[in-house]
């Protein structure tokens, strides 16, 4: 009954603080963070009431949240390219906040159970480090979805070099087929070469992927519109993209096995078990046929 009366009071003197320092900080209530954030979501989806909270506490977070310019630089390169409408310092804050929402239970459980409180220190710092992640795996995935298109990518360039130098029209022309990832970036190049500089533009399709083989495709478009003779050096880089593509298909064949050798386990355990028991039937019918 103790441990239960700390608890609750706990739980109000947090809630006490929290309402006070909301007043005297003029900050917004959660409806208002919510409505904010329903209209950045591209999703259209409703942003529940625990969000807008989080939201809450992370932009105030963020104004004094300490981050030096490298750090924060790439990652709002990172954000920018993942398509999260947050900055830096609201990221981290973001992640920052979710994981100390794990932490403010251990703080109850130091009295409670003891014993249990390093398990929500533990998780706290696991939602850390996955949230403060979070972008740099999407960049990641995006990037490899791209890079697993290039090849045929640069196969197409080779071929329409031969009959046109108009490197717009052929970006144009090859996201209509493109995949999700690599036909959203070229969408982007080819808005951005209508109204700006062609080379600008390519050079910041380069930044926004971060891929060493994009690099080399971006290299070779450049030198097109300078006047180079991209033909030659475009059938290169396909042999080059195509050596690379047979390598990353062997590799994929090569962890399918593993992945096909549990589930053959499976089938087989499914037998022994299915004989084991047909056997144990006619054995048990066998003595029920002696007694």
């Amino acid at each position: 009954m103790h441990h239960l009366i700390l608890l609750f009071f706990g739980m109000f003197l947090a809630m006490g603080i929290y309402l006070i320092l909301a007043a005297v900080l003029h900050v917004p209530t959660y409806q208002a963070a919510k409505a904010a954030l329903n209209a950045i979501k591209k999703n259209k989806k409703q942003v529940k009431n625990f969000d807008a909270i989080l939201m809450e506490l992370a932009v105030k977070l963020s104004k004094v949240l300490p981050m030096d310019e490298y750090r924060n630089r790439k990652l709002t390169a990172a954000l920018k390219s993942a398509e999260i409408p947050l900055t830096a310092e609201q990221y981290i804050s973001l992640a920052v906040v979710k994981a100390g929402m794990a932490l403010v239970c251990a703080v109850p459980c130091l009295f409670i159970a003891p014993i249990i409180s390093p398990v929500f220190m533990i998780v706290g710092m696991g939602i850390y480090f996955s949230e403060s992640s979070k972008a740099e795996k999407k960049t990641r995935v995006r990037r490899e979805e791209i890079e697993f298109e290039l090849p045929r990518f640069v196969a197409t360039l080779t071929q329409e070099l031969q009959a046109s130098r108009d490197v717009l029209s052929m970006l144009e022309t090859y996201q209509k087929n493109a995949g999700a990832a690599l036909k959203n970036e070229l969408v982007i190049t080819t808005t951005d070469m209508r109204t700006g500089n062609f080379e600008g533009a390519l050079a910041r399709f380069e930044a926004r992927v971060s891929s060493a083989m994009l690099s080399d495709v971006v290299r070779g478009l450049i030198g097109v519109l300078r006047g180079d003779d991209g033909v030659a050096f475009f059938r290169m880089l396909s042999h080059d993209m195509k050596q690379i593509e047979l390598q990353r298909l062997k590799k994929l064949a090569l962890e399918r096995p593993p992945k096909i050798r549990k589930y053959s386990f499976m089938l087989l355990g499914c037998m022994l078990l299915l004989y084991m028991g047909v056997m144990g039937y006619q054995i048990l019918g066998t003595m029920s046929d002696m007694f």
